[in-house]
């Protein structure tokens, strides 16, 4: 990527990892560790600025998948379209270091 001065890296976390989000004590090791993810994202986002190179988290909130289950309120096609649209930013794009869901920032 930093040879072709081109890239999209998608880290996909979770609006539970959001440290301003966080208000229940519920699932601590999930929480902690996407609050770590968020962190590595903010540092590669920072390390990579002008490389051409755009480093984004995507949070695809609750998702009928396997880990989800068939009980979650979201299709799998609206849980990827944050990721997908992140992957996918035009060569002109500028976002980079955010924390997303459903296009929109999240505050860390």
């Amino acid at each position: 990527m930093r040879s072709a001065g081109y890239g999209r890296i998608v880290k996909v976390s979770s609006n539970l990892g959001s440290l301003s989000l966080m208000t229940s004590g519920s699932e601590p090791a999930y929480r902690v560790s996407k609050a770590a993810l968020n962190a590595m994202t903010r540092f590669l986002a920072a390390d990579l600025t002008g490389t051409g190179i755009l480093v984004n988290a995507a949070s695809p909130g609750w998702v009928r998948a396997d880990m989800g289950g068939p009980g979650a309120p979201r299709p799998p096609e609206q849980g990827a379209d944050t990721p997908v649209w992140l992957a996918t930013l035009p060569d002109d794009a500028t976002t980079t270091g955010g924390l997303f869901y459903d296009r929109q920032p999240l505050p860390w």
